[in-house]
């Protein structure tokens, strides 16, 4: 299914509300969602995602729900955030529901490697009752984020062999993908970890800083005193200015004393 200009606007305002809410680098953002619709019923659904944090050593996912606890962020206005992105992705859905003949039941988002893609699933979660929800979650886990099923608890690798035998016996409905460039102006981030540096980083800017500093203060110094005559007096103080301040003091102290 090819994206519509409408439905690229939505794929635009998910990423610009992804990058916001992720508060460090990271090398991957993992989405999902589902909306389920029922007769005379109210629509249903539910989204999480994850995102592995950028570094030399690989590292742990990190979940949506977790963030708040992690990065010391209000739980409350956060929670509002992902409100808003669930919001997006019922958007989605609209658009796709007044625009295609078939309408998805769920959806995986990934944003990687400058990739945004888009998996449009066609499966009927409301009748499938093969998995639960909590199930549904640890597959896709499964799926879609690399997870070694060695490391996973006793009941989450019984589910995922247990998926796995149902898939060598059932056709499951195909799926379709959507890819595309990611969205790539400037985005803040919720903490602003762009401003974040490290300390080498720090102590570099600062030694740039102070040379600057130093350079400025000895071309204006070195301004003034030329306009003095004596050659002595200009030899002085040009020293002053290689040693600094305290220098500088010292040789106050000492002239009062002559004096």
């Amino acid at each position: 299914m090819i994206g519509s200009l409408e439905e690229r606007k939505v794929f635009e305002e998910i990423q610009k509300k992804l990058f916001y809410m992720i508060p460090e680098k990271w090398e991957s953002i993992h989405l999902y969602a589902s909306i389920i619709e029922e007769p005379f019923k109210k629509p249903i659904g539910e989204m999480y995602f994850y995102y592995f944090p950028k570094g030399i050593l690989k590292k742990d996912p990190i979940n949506v729900y977790e963030i708040p606890s992690l990065f010391n962020i209000d739980e409350q206005s956060y929670n509002e955030l992902i409100d808003k992105l669930y919001g997006d992705i019922k958007k989605l859905r609209k658009i796709a529901e007044e625009k295609h003949p078939n309408l998805w039941s769920n959806i995986t988002i990934t944003i990687a490697n400058c990739k945004f893609k888009i998996e449009y699933d066609y499966e009927n979660l409301s009748k499938n009752d093969m998995f639960t929800d909590y199930e549904r979650h640890v597959i896709w886990r499964y799926n879609n984020l690399n997870i070694d099923l060695e490391l996973e608890s006793k009941q989450d690798r019984y589910i995922i062999n247990k998926y796995l035998n149902y898939i060598r016996v059932t056709d499951l409905p195909e799926k379709e993908e959507f890819v595309e460039g990611i969205y790539l102006n400037p985005v803040n981030n919720i903490i602003d970890y762009e401003k974040t540096m490290t300390i080498e980083a720090a102590l570099a800017m600062k030694k740039e800083s102070e040379e600057k500093k130093n350079k400025k203060d000895y071309k204006d110094k070195k301004g003034f005193i030329g306009k003095f005559k004596n050659k002595n007096t200009l030899a002085l103080k040009e020293k002053e200015d290689e040693y600094g301040n305290n220098q500088i003091l010292f040789r106050n102290k000492k002239d009062d004393e002559n004096k």
